[in-house]
């Protein structure tokens, strides 16, 4: 394996992770990066043999069991696992928090105890480049426990229907309660405006940092 280790801010625009010298920027964001090539030992008889149709939800489940796995024991979350591409240009990106904030250990840690886990399973055709880094200052919110944690602070929240005419929604998160059926979250808007929706209703949203 050949890893890269750098320590990034949390800047991202268009998908680019913009460097920050120390001192500067909202906080550091940790990040480990790996390239490692799988044939599971064989790889002759593969290329020889038809390709099998890949079941990309259950090898995503399988990522995010492994990445749980090494994360968990070691009291860090694990926020989100991606997996993209095809082929030779696949990345799988774990993202990791703690609420005392991520470090490179954190991120060496669970790189290495995942590709460890990943040479035993070797659940991805073809070869991927690994990326373990803290979610940055505007992480997603995923889990209905995000939403718990992260009470009083700013979203931006997009909605799978309109609620009041509206599906984006951008404001401060006022309140996350259970009903007697379901999970509600307010978010109060401009000029005091509030929206209270289904946390079922989330289609995305994540923290917004204020610059």
């Amino acid at each position: 394996m050949h890893a890269r280790l750098g320590l990034h801010s949390g800047l991202e625009n268009n998908g680019l992770i913009a460097l920050s010298q120390a001192g500067k920027g909202p906080g550091p964001r940790q990040i480990d990066k790996s390239k490692k090539r799988h044939d599971g030992g064989n790889a002759a008889k593969k290329a020889a043999a038809a390709k099998p149709s890949i079941d990309r939800a259950a090898i995503q489940a399988r990522l995010e069991a492994a990445a749980e796995a090494v994360a968990t024991p070691a009291g860090i979350e694990v926020v989100e696992v991606e997996w993209k591409g095809a082929g030779k240009g696949q990345f799988v990106c774990i993202y990791i928090d703690r609420p005392e904030g991520v470090t490179l250990a954190d991120c060496e840690l669970v790189s290495r105890g995942f590709s460890d886990i990943m040479d035993a399973d070797d659940p991805i055709p073809g070869t991927y480049e690994l990326e373990v880094s803290s979610p940055g200052v505007e992480r997603k919110l995923n889990k209905w426990a995000d939403w718990l944690r992260f009470s009083g602070q700013k979203v931006k929240a997009v909605l799978r229907e309109p609620v009041d005419g509206l599906t984006s929604l951008d404001g401060s998160f006022t309140a996350a309660e259970i009903s007697e059926d379901d999970r509600r979250i307010t978010v109060t808007l401009s000029g005091d405006k509030q929206i209270t929706f289904s946390f079922a209703q989330v289609l995305r949203a994540n923290l917004k940092f204020e610059w």
